[in-house]
């Protein structure tokens, strides 16, 4: 794989991360999508949950960059098909997760 993409992969991962912190140990709640300050019961753990998750999206994608990097797999596609399945997995346990955190209506 080519270096472009190597630091395409590690911008990305470092753009998400520095998002995940400044949700995580920041409490920068207004950086999540949809979110709804009279809706939410609990702003820490939800900044907790989403900025740690955010964080493992930032991890994986910085793993994928390390794998096309060293070129430890002749398959990439397989690389990139569990790249894509685990950023929508982490994806929907953010949005079905977060859904603990808002005060019933």
């Amino acid at each position: 794989m080519s270096n472009g993409t190597v630091l395409t992969l590690l911008v990305a991962a470092g753009f998400v991360g520095a998002l995940g912190i400044l949700i995580m140990y920041f409490g920068m709640v207004q950086l999540i999508a949809g979110y709804d300050p009279d809706r939410v019961s609990d702003e820490e753990a939800l900044a907790d949950f989403v900025g740690t998750n955010a964080l493992y999206v930032a991890g994986l994608t910085a793993l994928v960059a390390f794998v096309e990097y060293s070129q430890w797999f002749d398959a990439t596609g397989a690389v990139w098909i569990a790249f894509v399945v685990g950023v929508v997995a982490l994806a929907a346990r953010m949005i079905v997760g977060s859904r603990r955190y808002e005060a019933p209506t």
